[in-house]
């Protein structure tokens, strides 16, 4: 019988939460290499060099990979022969481990659950609780998988329950582009097929969970329709030419992950999750013998890149006027200098508010451009921690008025903007910036100083002031409505079709 202690389960979660803020899946940067060796679009290719360089400084640095260090989910394998030393529930302890690794002095990791979902939403400032899924299988051990994952890729998870003869890649291939550039390709996509409706999203998490073999399952050939699927699924959405960051491209998606489970003669159900690219898990056994270390992986698996992109527009923000923004054309990389304001979902409902009822704003706007971030606090010395960007998307319902009632001139944030964005954006001649999601920790570096203006009880999600020094951004929409989100998809599917045509 083996005797687990309950602080070897503490510290092991914490630990590789810790871990897992910092180093990639080696087998994610392989593969994300790969692709953008392969990669022919400038600008998906441009935001796949932002990923990888952002990662090696992530495992130099111990920093988070992403602002965003996710809402924790535990997979949990107990041995029936295990014997617990402890006081606490098995929940309770990976709780505990999840506040260690959250709260740690030297990476604290950006506390993102709220409690009261429906109601108050009140943080509850250590990043528990997590969701744990646990069973009990035969042995004398504990099998524990953790994953961080975050919010922008979790919203884009989808479920459909199909009648038993319609087609699963008919309604992949329908969904995926609906589901946008926000859960930040290029990632790992997750289906789970059969079972219940639960038991279906429950399967297409753990199938997030695998290595990435794509690659090795198509030189060796499928052995199951399981099998099949995935490589057809694979081809299938990066011929859709969404590509890295949704700015058009060869690749999507690095892998599909399926797995299935007996279901009810009149159901197919049908889950479908994606991990972006700051895809964070690590897999640990106890066994008895004390906490889990986790071996840090070799820095000889990233690539050595220099971000150094090439025609990129220099812009200073303090002096920078509506006719030189009329100028900026979709695609093109901008380097951003000077004073940034910064604000998100919460600021954002606030200010509307306040407009609402004829209150001054505590920050002028005019002619300023606003970050749509919630960075992380920082460390040391640290101006600020990692400051990647939120999807833009959810700011859409702000957007007219803000750009009506404020004089704002542009936007920062990541994914695409929607048709109610896009059109406030074209009526009022300002423009759309996009950052690169999972590039928290070089996007940080741009940051020289940060200071506070407005909503200082809003914590992440107050109004900052960041001055900036070449900050990368490329222009998503211009000021005529353009979008590159719709242009750039466009363009790679029908050059994917035309390359697999003569191919």
């Amino acid at each position: 019988m083996t005797v687990i202690k309950q602080d070897d389960l503490i510290q092991s979660v914490a630990d590789a939460l810790q871990y897992i803020s910092y180093y990639h899946p080696v087998d994610f940067i392989q593969n994300l290499a790969r692709a953008y060796e392969k990669e022919q679009s400038p600008a998906a290719r441009d935001a796949m060099a932002q990923i990888l360089i952002n990662s090696r400084m992530c495992a130099e640095g111990h920093r988070p990979i992403c602002q965003d260090t996710g809402i924790v989910t535990v997979f949990l394998k107990v041995g029936m022969k295990v014997q617990w030393e402890a006081t606490m529930s098995v929940e309770d302890m990976v709780n505990e481990g999840v506040r260690r690794a959250y709260l740690h002095p030297d990476n604290k990791l950006r506390a993102s659950v709220l409690a009261d979902p429906a109601g108050e939403r009140k943080n509850t400032k250590d990043n528990t609780p997590a969701v744990v899924n646990m069973k009990l299988v035969p042995g004398d051990k504990v099998d524990v998988i953790v994953a961080a994952k975050g919010g922008g890729s979790e919203a884009k998870s989808k479920f459909v329950m199909l009648n038993p003869s319609d087609s699963i890649v008919e309604w992949v291939l329908k969904t995926v582009p609906t589901m946008g550039s926000g859960w930040c390709p290029p990632g790992i996509i997750g289906i789970g097929i059969g079972g219940t409706a639960e038991k279906a999203m429950l399967l297409a998490k753990e199938a997030l969970m695998e290595p990435i073999d794509i690659q090795e399952l198509i030189a060796r050939g499928p052995k199951n329709r399981a099998e099949e699927l995935r490589v057809e699924l694979y081809k299938k959405i990066n011929a859709l030419g969404i590509g890295a960051q949704g700015l058009g491209g060869l690749t999507t998606v690095l892998d599909v992950k399926v797995k299935d489970y007996p279901t009810h003669a009149a159901n197919l159900p049908v889950a479908m999750i994606p991990n972006c690219a700051a895809t964070r898990h690590a897999h640990f056994v106890l066994d008895g013998s004390g906490a889990v270390v986790l071996k840090p992986p070799s820095l000889k698996d990233w690539p050595t890149l220099t971000y150094n992109p090439a025609g990129a527009r220099r812009v200073n923000l303090d002096t920078v006027t509506r006719a030189e923004v009329a100028t900026w054309k979709t695609g093109e990389v901008i380097l951003l200098s000077g004073k940034l304001l910064t604000g998100r979902d919460a600021a954002h409902k606030r200010m509307t508010d306040m407009l609402k009822r004829g209150e001054q704003l505590p920050v002028d706007f005019t002619n300023r451009f606003i970050y749509y971030v919630g960075p992380v606090d920082p460390v040391r010395d640290e101006v600020v921690g990692p400051a990647g960007p939120t999807t833009a998307t959810r700011m859409d319902k702000f957007t007219r008025q803000m750009l009506k009632e404020t004089g704002l001139l542009g936007m920062v944030g990541k994914s695409e903007r929607g048709p109610e964005g896009i059109s406030a954006i074209r009526d009022h001649k300002a423009v759309f910036l996009m950052a690169v999601g999972g590039a928290a920790y070089l996007v940080s570096k741009a940051i020289k100083k940060s200071r506070v203006l407005g909503f200082a009880d809003l914590g992440m999600e107050a109004i900052y002031e960041f001055e900036v020094e070449d900050m990368p951004v490329t222009v998503a929409v211009d000021v005529n409505g353009n979008s590159v989100h719709e242009s750039g998809p466009k363009e790679w599917q029908a050059k994917i079709a035309e390359m697999v045509e003569i191919g």
